[in-house]
């Protein structure tokens, strides 16, 4: 195409009206067009190059065209995977992301929720660590919806937020249930302070009470590779002598590791290793490692299509609760074939 695309030519190319591509390419609410048809036109933008004025954009509708992304940990390779699913459903309906962090801080989640509330952006998709669900009614009455991504089993309420969760309790509990299937009955687990540890260490714990095997609990104040390297170190000069080691993420159990080796302790034949979350790193170490996968890529992508579903008016009332799934991938740390 010579020149530069126009919502006329969207509106030719998606065979609707100009009208009904303004309605969609704004980022407004139109509950009354099909989803068929907001693809349709996202994908003929998309194709055209069709390029809008997000500045005449804000000033039309009132809208920054912008999400923001809360995040705890910026620098955990979770959280990239988790972010750029939310830009692959955003991206076609002209919306920005912007990642912010809070270190999992109170006071850091409270600031970004005011920031949000000031209308800088349009809506709020975030990992929070500390706030309840009574924190975000100031922010949803101000019209800004909210998308959780939590680690344990919701319900939706009356507020009108909305949770994408995986299941960490049992998630945890499978690969503690895992470990004991492949013979070990002293079964440590290390974690990080604050997150998502509570319900994967009452996952672990559940498993092992079962089998009757007692649990072996550190908590470190970091949840990363120092953090793993330190609760590891506790684990060997407290006398539990374990078989196998879980660890509550893989930035933890990738410090187990390298305090394993650094002691010359094999890995899995003598203390076999698992993680959870199944970041990119965790098949490239050696050995790789058994973990639980989340999915975050397409986790993000659930949790902005649930936002924009909000922001466009075909999603109302009170907040809903959908589980993904998760799975085990059994890895080099925990098979010694």
């Amino acid at each position: 195409m010579v020149g530069r695309a126009t919502q006329k030519d969207v509106a030719k190319a998606a065979g609707v009206s100009q009208a009904t591509v303004s309605m969609v390419l704004s980022g407004g609410g139109a509950p009354s067009i099909p989803a068929e048809t907001w693809q349709r036109i996202t994908k003929a933008a998309k194709d055209l190059g069709y390029v809008p004025n997000r500045f005449a954009q804000a000033l039309k509708t009132s809208r920054s065209m912008t999400i923001a992304c809360i995040v705890p940990d910026i620098s955990n390779p979770f959280y990239p995977s988790l972010i750029r699913g939310i830009q692959t459903v955003t991206d076609g309906l002209n919306y920005d992301v912007i990642a912010v962090n809070t270190d999992g801080s109170p006071e850091r989640e409270r600031h970004f929720l005011d920031w949000a509330r000031q209308g800088r952006v349009d809506g709020v998709i975030g990992v929070f660590f500390t706030l309840r669900a009574s924190d975000f009614g100031p922010l949803v009455e101000a019209g800004v919806p909210v998308v959780r991504i939590e680690s344990s089993k919701k319900r939706g309420g009356e507020l009108a937020i909305d949770d994408i969760f995986v299941d960490s309790h049992a998630a945890a509990f499978g690969v503690t249930e895992y470990l004991i299937g492949q013979g070990h009955a002293r079964i440590a687990m290390v974690a990080g302070r604050g997150g998502p540890q509570g319900t994967r260490i009452m996952g672990y714990r559940a498993a092992l009470a079962e089998k009757g095997y007692a649990d072996h609990v550190v908590i470190d104040e970091e949840f990363n590779e120092v953090g793993g390297i330190r609760a590891t170190e506790a684990i060997l000069a407290s006398g539990f002598q374990p078989t196998a080691i879980f660890a509550a993420n893989d930035l933890m159990a990738i410090g187990v590791m390298q305090a394993l080796r650094e002691r010359d302790i094999k890995i899995p034949e003598q203390i076999a290793v698992a993680g959870f979350d199944d970041i990119s790193a965790a098949k490239l170490v050696t050995p790789s490692l058994t973990t639980v996968a989340q999915f975050q890529s397409d986790m993000g992508k659930t949790a902005a299509l649930t936002l924009m579903e909000r922001l466009q008016g075909r999603k109302t009332g009170a907040g809903t609760a959908l589980e993904m799934p998760f799975e085990l991938i059994q890895r080099g740390s925990t098979r010694t074939t």
